[in-house]
């Protein structure tokens, strides 16, 4: 499967991105994708909107070393976050899934497993995807309609496949970074608070560098929030029935 990939922890970052946004033509939605004239198909990296809110999301895949720092700032600020979780990653921590639920958070399906999308083939895919879906369920009563791919990897073979299967693909427009090894607490925080604006989704980690992940957060978020901004979940912030997505990955409503 050819796979168009943007990656995150690693992984050589890839150029390919500046060539998708400016060579993609348009993608139209109904809640999800379907193919431009190009066939060429993004997931969702943005949402147009007047108001002035963002979406804090977070991959959770390793542990949960700073899961608990993580959600008292996102409670001091008023804040709701989507935490995409392995499957993997809710067998070893159901605990801290219930936690996470119960703070009145978001959860997506960011695969079972972890694979690239690159190295596996349609059907793995599809029963890694599931096998992410029915553990989701079974912790919150509800099927999960959000998933965001590890590494951020996709193609159009993926996303229509994902889409069959009731699923939105959120990518992100903002990475704060904190899954470099050379992370630190400034270069999260200007990462995010000189890149981010309305309709923004961000990028974070569970377990990434504890400490720089926290720190940082404890910073941006009340900046932001002097700013004028507010925090919902990637669920909120995705437009109501249909809407279309542009070039760059932003979604519009239709």
């Amino acid at each position: 499967m050819k796979v168009f990939f943007i990656t995150k922890k690693k992984i050589k970052l890839s150029l390919l991105a500046g060539f998708l946004a400016v060579t993609f033509g348009a993608v139209w939605g109904v809640g999800a994708l379907i193919a431009s004239a190009k066939d060429r198909m993004l997931p969702v990296y943005s949402v147009e909107t007047s108001e002035k809110k963002i979406a804090l999301t977070f991959d959770v895949a390793w542990e949960a070393s700073d899961l608990e720092a993580i959600l008292s700032v996102l409670k001091e600020n008023k804040a709701k976050g989507t935490f995409f979780t392995t499957g993997d990653w809710v067998d070893r921590h159901p605990e801290e899934l219930k936690t996470i639920l119960s703070a009145g958070h978001e959860v997506g399906n960011h695969s079972d497993r972890h694979p690239h999308v690159a190295e596996i083939d349609l059907e793995s895919l599809q029963k890694d995807t599931a096998a992410c879906g029915e553990k989701l369920k079974a912790a919150t009563g509800q099927t999960p309609v959000l998933y965001r791919a590890p590494y951020g990897e996709y193609d159009n073979e993926m996303l229509t496949a994902l889409k069959e299967m009731g699923y939105t693909v959120v990518q992100w427009d903002v990475d704060s970074r904190d899954w470099q090894t050379s992370a630190t607490v400034d270069s999260i925080v200007k990462n995010v608070t000189e890149h981010v604006a309305p309709g923004s989704i961000t990028l974070f980690h569970v377990d990434a560098k504890p400490g720089c992940t926290v720190e940082a957060l404890t910073a941006i978020l009340p900046s932001l929030k002097e700013q004028g901004y507010s925090f919902v979940t990637a669920g909120e912030l995705l437009p109501k029935g249909d809407y279309v997505i542009d070039r760059t990955g932003r979604a519009k409503q239709s």
